[in-house]
């Protein structure tokens, strides 16, 4: 399944040099179903814990929705916090969000545990009301973050007019959240996994999974693996075995600049999005680059109109460029990519209802880095029969 077309910026900033061919060991503590950024960051979190891991990945690691991941990594979901509250009451909706600002800690000692660097620095976010009808509603998000801790400040038109050529109805600035280069984040953590002793077989089709009362049967192109326990972290792709009935894919458009010399009218290089669906969202990157995203679309595939999808790039570069009319944006990248959404908003992470030891980290959504790395610590926790208080909210049948 085709997940990105375009030029992808990610990729020129990292070199994959492969992994060797190897001999499969007879057993295996856990098998990871997926070489992208859940299978990452779970290789991560298991590799620390003493099991003995193999990576199984169809194509090559960190080759799917990684590289056309935008790197904005937040707390804050598409689903605003007192918009969670209503939908799955207070105490589970502020106990995931809690997760996902956990979660931010735990990328940032993946970033720092790295064998290379992943360009992972801590950022405020600027999330501003798109109109002056969401103007109420982003006021009633800030004053649920406030009341359960969370760094948030509101800010005035005015406020935002001190530190940005444009200026908005209200907006939130919330603090703690970061950016990373997602490729080098995906194969750091891989590389730190293998370092670890993991084992990686790379352009290894799954063909099936069967669990049985004593281990996992994993039947590839490339033979038979055993493991007493199987997490699949095949994100917006097929899932082997299982359909996620909470999956709905959308196409996503990106696309990067070239290298801005003077970076002042963009204050302390803040993280921005916006309040409207589908929103506007954008970065800053180590080579002083924008990348912004957004006009996602309701489809299964990704458009094959190349007409179509320039009309896209064209309308997302003029947003963009309307938010700084004296700046001259010269544009370098641009990749459309598939990505997928749940019908609560909310990732699928935990143990298959009828099978055991078959677990699935699906981190559905806009911010799946965070849901992948919320996810591999419940399942972790799930795996050692501890109790985490994530796991009724995101099971697989809720």
């Amino acid at each position: 399944m085709k997940l990105h077309t375009g030029s992808l910026y990610w990729e020129s900033t990292f070199e994959k040099e492969g992994f060797p061919k190897i001999e499969r060991k007879e057993l295996y503590d856990v098998a990871i179903v997926g070489g992208g950024m859940s299978g990452a960051l779970t290789s991560y979190v298991l590799s620390n814990e003493g099991y003995s891991i193999v990576l199984i990945e169809q194509e090559e690691v960190g080759g799917g929705s990684t590289s056309a991941n935008t790197g904005l990594l937040q707390f804050s979901n598409d689903i605003m916090l007192h918009e969670l509250i209503e939908q799955i009451g207070e105490e589970k909706a502020v106990e995931f969000y809690k997760g996902c600002k956990e979660a931010m800690k735990n990328l940032k000692d993946v970033a720092e545990h790295a064998p290379f660097d992943v360009n992972f620095h801590t950022r405020d976010s600027l999330y501003y009301a798109s109109t002056e009808e969401d103007v109420a509603r982003l006021r009633k998000e800030f004053e649920a973050l406030q009341k359960y801790d969370f760094p948030v400040e509101y800010w005035e038109p005015e406020d935002i007019e001190a530190h940005f050529p444009f200026s908005q109805p209200a907006a939130i600035v919330t603090e703690g959240d970061a950016e990373v280069n997602p490729l080098r984040l995906c194969m750091g953590a891989i590389h730190y996994a293998y370092e670890k002793g993991m084992d990686i077989f790379e352009h290894t089709e799954v063909l099936g999974i069967q669990d049985t009362e004593e281990r996992v049967l994993i039947k590839t192109t490339d033979g038979e693996f055993q493991a007493k326990s199987v997490i699949v972290t095949t994100g917006y792709a097929p899932t082997p075995d299982m359909s996620i009935p909470q999956k709905d894919l959308k196409v996503t458009y990106a696309i990067a600049t070239q290298p801005i010399d003077d970076l002042s009218f963009w204050h302390d290089r803040m993280m921005i999005w916006e309040t409207k669906r589908p929103y506007l969202y954008m970065r800053l990157t180590d080579e002083n680059r924008i990348v912004a995203g957004g006009l996602d679309q309701n489809m299964d595939t990704l458009p094959d109109s190349q007409e179509a999808i320039d009309k896209k790039f064209s309308q997302l570069k003029q947003e963009l460029q309307d938010l700084f009319p004296n700046q001259k944006l010269d544009f370098e990248y641009e990749w459309t990519a598939l990505f997928g959404e749940s019908t609560d908003e909310l990732p699928v992470i935990g143990r298959h209802p009828f099978e055991p030891h078959i677990y699935y980290l699906i981190g559905l959504g806009g911010n799946g880095t965070v849901y992948s790395m919320l996810g591999a610590y419940l399942l972790r926790d799930e795996l050692a029969g501890i109790s985490n208080s994530n796991e009724p909210i995101l099971e697989i049948e809720r």
